[in-house]
């Protein structure tokens, strides 16, 4: 992902012409947002299964009163990190 952002400036401009520095901050910029989002995400998807899993092993009445099953409960804690 990082590849494609970095080479973007020489993609879009046209030969002989030269990218901006208005241009290079809002390419920077971009990759910040896009960083941040997709680091946060992960961390809150973590964050939430290890919750979850605590939960159901502590507390499993409580799943119930979440509304989820048992079986939901598995299916979130066997995915990876990275889906949603």
């Amino acid at each position: 992902m990082n590849n494609i952002l970095a080479s973007a400036p020489h993609q879009a401009a046209r030969p002989g012409t030269s990218v901006g520095p208005a241009s290079r901050r809002r390419l920077t910029t971009l990759r910040s947002i896009i960083a941040t989002w997709r680091d946060r995400t992960w961390r809150e998807r973590i964050r939430f299964r290890w919750e979850l899993e605590q939960m159901s092993k502590d507390n499993p009445h409580l799943i119930d009163d979440i509304g989820l099953t048992k079986r939901q409960v598995e299916a979130e804690l066997a995915k990876p990190f990275w889906q949603g």
